[in-house]
């Protein structure tokens, strides 16, 4: 069993979107990052960087005590390594898969991310700020597009956890201000796993949540007025 600490956000999404392809018995725990949850001590004993998705791993492959592993990267490289799939098994294919994983998390993810903030959260509209993110989203969507002009998934012609880390990141296209019209090759993509059956039910998991996930005034205090002694107002 895999205990999912979670919230429909682009991180969240792309654990469930593994676990409902591999069909591990998963429970969500529900982090709502708005009001806070993700500053519970209990939270914090398995994910000192106060951000979820975290698992917990009740049956490692060991046979010993509980895993928990906190980082989203983190957590699709060992449910991977855990089931045997989604990770090509050859060099070049597994040394592709965890580039374009790495990619995203340490460029399209920060990147998308920046665009929300600045276009959608922040309470001053910075004209250079925006721009910045949504011409970075924008050189990221065409690398995307290059990549899938050549391959079928980001590692090759198999599905991974690289593209299960992407996907998330483009759907809220429209309010990264983008067209994927502009990038056939990824609308390709996109549109390919966006109608694939574990994608769809992982997407349903959130629902519950969904409504709940509107960041309120109070909510961006803690979301992004955090120092390390806290959070402080904004």
């Amino acid at each position: 069993m895999i205990d999912l600490y979670y919230w429909p956000t682009p991180n969240g999404h792309k654990v469930t979107m593994f676990l409902e392809e591999a069909g591990l018995d998963y429970r969500i725990h529900p982090v709502d990052i708005s009001a806070g949850d993700q500053f519970k001590p209990e939270f914090l004993a398995f994910s000192p960087n106060n951000r979820m998705p975290a698992i917990i791993d009740t049956q490692p492959v060991d046979g010993g005590e509980h895993v928990t592993v906190f980082e989203s990267g983190a957590i699709l490289v060992y449910l991977a390594e855990k089931t045997g799939r989604f990770m090509p098994s050859d060099l070049r294919g597994r040394k592709a898969a965890l580039e374009w994983l790495f990619w995203q998390v340490g460029g399209l993810g920060p990147m998308a991310g920046q665009n929300h903030h600045f276009g959608i959260y922040a309470p001053e509209k910075i004209p250079y700020a925006i721009q910045r993110y949504v011409n970075e989203t924008n050189r990221l969507y065409g690398v995307l597009d290059r990549r899938l002009a050549e391959h079928v998934h980001l590692a090759g012609e198999a599905y991974s956890i690289a593209d299960m880390a992407t996907y998330p990141w483009v759907v809220p296209w429209k309010r990264q201000q983008q067209n994927l019209d502009e990038f056939p090759h990824l609308r390709r993509w996109f549109d390919a796993i966006r109608n694939r059956p574990a994608t769809i039910s992982a997407y349903e998991r959130g629902e519950p949540y969904a409504s709940r996930a509107t960041v309120t005034e109070e909510g961006k205090k803690l979301l992004f007025g955090q120092t390390a002694t806290g959070p402080r107002s904004i």
